[in-house]
């Protein structure tokens, strides 16, 4: 059984009466029914309506429980509800879920971060130890770092498409439905761009040379790009683990608002990069969409806050 205790009121609509005439409704069995009037000849008057329901309802342990709803115009009636124990349960596993993931997230970013700016330090520490600059391997590696951050976008969408989205798509799949756990068969793909970074990074770190620099740049432009899809991506878009104000600034905003629509396959999956999804949409006139979204996300952060 179910339990609860509702109180609704109902408010009549104001009419002109010339004669008073009250029919009482049928009361159900636990429904009392309040009916209280005032009439004046040839005035007008306004009828409330004030009925209260008693269910009884059992939980999945059989205790008995009392749940109450309250509707009041006026405002005269506090409502008071009591989440059920099973959207209690959910809401408990999601927070767990979202509390692991940030702690695998945030150790992930702070290691990661860490040995990359430890990386970089020693290595131009290296190459300038002899009191030679040498110019052509650090604009190298400063060039391509930025140019494989830049690139890994398209090298992303060209792969979502083309390879996430069909061949790959048993495992890609598990993003596109409701996930159960933490972690997901997808984040392999996390691993897999992972190791060409790594292999870059190792590389261009334990050798001197343009082509160590440009390896070495390379990797750490590897490297930003997925730190960067993971904050917002995983982040801001799926709330995985919070992100801060980050979700307030508009660019990011709109990259989320677009990612959005990948999921609601409106326009046959586009966008399927992340950070340039605006543009894609473009391609295939969903701005009037994209706006929509975004003005959606925006009323839902205010109500949230």
């Amino acid at each position: 059984m179910a339990a609860g205790l509702y109180a609704t009121v109902t408010p009549k609509t104001s009419r002109s009466l010339l004669f008073s005439h009250h029919r009482p409704n049928p009361a159900p069995v636990f429904n009392p029914l309040i009916h209280h009037q005032k009439i004046r000849y040839g005035a007008r008057r306004k009828t409330s309506l004030l009925s209260v329901c008693f269910v009884l309802e059992e939980n999945k342990l059989g205790e008995p429980r009392v749940v109450e709803e309250a509707s009041e115009d006026a405002g005269n009636i506090d409502p008071r509800i009591l989440i059920p124990s099973h959207v209690a349960e959910k809401l408990a596993r999601k927070r767990s879920e979202r509390f692991t993931y940030l702690v695998a997230a945030v150790m992930s970013s702070f290691g990661i971060t860490s040995m990359a700016v430890m990386a970089v330090y020693y290595r131009f520490s290296w190459q300038t130890e002899g009191g030679e600059v040498p110019l052509s391997e650090m604009f190298g590696t400063f060039a391509l770092s930025v140019g494989a951050a830049v690139g890994m976008e398209f090298w992303a969408r060209w792969a979502h498409r083309a390879l996430w989205h069909a061949s790959l798509w048993h495992m890609h799949e598990s993003h596109h439905r409701p996930r159960e756990g933490p972690f997901e068969l997808n984040d392999v793909f996390a691993i897999v761009n992972a190791v060409p970074a790594v292999a870059l990074l190792s590389y261009g770190f334990f050798n001197k040379g343009l082509v160590p620099g440009l390896c070495f740049g390379a990797g750490l432009g590897i490297t930003v790009f997925g730190m960067a899809y993971m904050f917002i991506h995983d982040g801001l878009v799926h709330k995985r683990f919070p992100v801060g104000p980050i979700a307030n600034v508009p660019y990011f905003r709109k990259v989320a608002a677009a990612h959005q629509l990948h999921h609601s396959e409106k326009f046959q999956g586009v966008p399927y990069g992340l950070f340039l999804g605006a543009k894609e949409l473009e391609e295939v006139g969903g701005l009037e969409e994209l706006e929509k979204e975004i003005n959606r996300r925006i009323k839902s952060s205010k109500k949230g806050s």
